[in-house]
């Protein structure tokens, strides 16, 4: 049995092209696999997908509710603070709307949020206590003693 993975997160979405194009402007590339339906962006060793929320909703079976609050955060981490503030103003001028400005956090790190044009949160952060490996992932200890 292979390890557990998340291989892609999809986000419904309610203009594809808007959303495209605010994801692009982060970083992430469209994959030659994305169609008029459905984009697939690379970013490091995950893919984010963008499918539209109505579709996606019928696709899972699931009623399409409207979303407020939906106990689902996006992280990504930084090296440093600079670079979450970085990223921050970077989104924010694509079309993200501020909800958190970065700050010192209780738990020893800095991190902020922002919702995406569709309203999905992210938090952008750094913690002092991770590290990334040479591939640029989050290396974690495993917790086995």
């Amino acid at each position: 049995m292979t390890a557990p993975r998340i291989h892609i997160v999809t986000l419904g979405v309610g203009d594809l092209a808007r959303s495209r194009r605010f994801y692009e402007t982060l970083g992430w590339h469209a994959s030659s696999v994305s169609n008029e339906n459905i984009i697939f962006l690379k970013g490091g060793g995950s893919v984010l997908a963008l499918y539209g929320r109505e579709a996606l909703a019928e696709d899972a079976l699931a009623e399409d509710l409207p979303t407020g609050f939906a106990a689902v955060t996006l992280a990504r981490n930084a090296v440093s603070r600079d670079e979450v503030d970085a990223w921050f103003a970077a989104a924010v001028a694509a079309g993200a709307r501020p909800m958190k400005t970065p700050e010192e956090a209780f738990w020893g790190g800095y991190s902020g949020y922002i919702a995406d044009p569709d309203g999905h949160l992210w938090e952008f952060a750094f913690n002092p206590y991770f590290v990334f490996d040479e591939h640029g992932y989050l290396a974690l200890p495993d917790g086995t003693p």
